[in-house]
């Protein structure tokens, strides 16, 4: 069992940046690759980027690709976003997310997370 909490969510100008932190409690932080996903009124739930366990593998959708960066610090058992350039359609609430992996591989499929926040708001104007 693991717990997340996320943080650091808020209103920004667009073409600010936020940085939101995912903190973890319970078991090994560093046994879980993490994803952080999104979801805005009205839409389903998306992907928006994933770090394997290690830290060394990271994977973005495409429509955050050059703008958010994917982190983790094992030792403080926390995943970041890293979220620059914000555009109005960035706004949402933005969830981490664990799955408990034997391998070193980054999970984009929200079907294969196990655990999940309860989300921080980030909301974006124009």
């Amino acid at each position: 069992q693991v717990q997340l909490v996320e943080s650091g969510g808020g209103l920004v100008q667009a073409g600010g940046s936020l940085r939101l932190s995912c903190a973890a409690s319970g078991r090994t932080f560093s046994g879980y690759a993490m994803g952080w996903f999104r979801q805005a009124p009205g839409k389903e739930r998306e992907f928006v980027a994933a770090i394997s366990k290690s830290g060394g593998s990271t994977r973005y959708a495409d429509s955050v690709k050059g703008r958010f960066t994917i982190s983790r610090d094992n030792a403080k058992n926390t995943v970041y976003l890293q979220m620059n350039s914000l555009k109005p359609e960035d706004t949402a609430v933005y969830v981490c997310a664990a799955d408990p992996q034997s391998f070193n591989i980054v999970v984009v499929s929200p079907t294969r997370y196990d655990y999940w926040g309860q989300g921080t708001q980030v909301t974006v104007s124009s």
